[in-house]
């Protein structure tokens, strides 16, 4: 029986983690194609595949156009998740940084215009309050009222 050392021990670790992690995802999107929804996530999830033929106001128009409030909170994660294995995808072939969201007060980038019509009750909340949900009670200030 051949002894492993800790080091490649974390390493095979590593890998059955990503592994799970692929299946998961996986897993997850082909639910998502399932059901009523099928053919308009399958026309997104093509358009994805295929970034460097759409311009991004036509994804983030065609995302615009479809009633995500009859689209499952589940489904849209997956959606969300596409679209950034596809954009990372697309930038690091070109050898630019896998993200680069632009800094407060600039114009909104295509990722995160999108991300705000999918889920637009946590578009305005600030990132820790998004990530924490949003009925976090925010602090009043003296003399006024919210």
């Amino acid at each position: 029986m051949k002894h492993r050392t800790a080091k490649e021990k974390e390493l095979a670790d590593s890998v059955r983690l990503l592994r799970a992690w692929k299946r998961f995802h996986r897993e997850e999107r082909d639910a998502a194609l399932t059901g009523p929804h099928t053919r308009t996530l399958t026309e997104l999830f093509r358009m994805f595949a295929n970034l460097k033929h759409v311009a991004p106001a036509q994804l983030v128009g065609f995302i615009g156009a479809i009633n995500w409030s009859a689209i499952p909170y589940d489904a849209r994660l997956v959606v969300l998740h596409e679209l950034n294995s596809a954009i990372t995808a697309f930038r690091t072939k070109r050898g630019l940084e896998p993200i680069d969201d632009n800094l407060p007060g600039q114009p909104e980038t295509p990722y995160r215009a999108i991300k705000a019509i999918l889920f637009p009750h946590v578009a305005n909340l600030a990132p820790t309050e998004a990530q924490l949900g949003s009925d976090i009670k925010r602090p009043v200030k003296q003399g006024t009222t919210s």
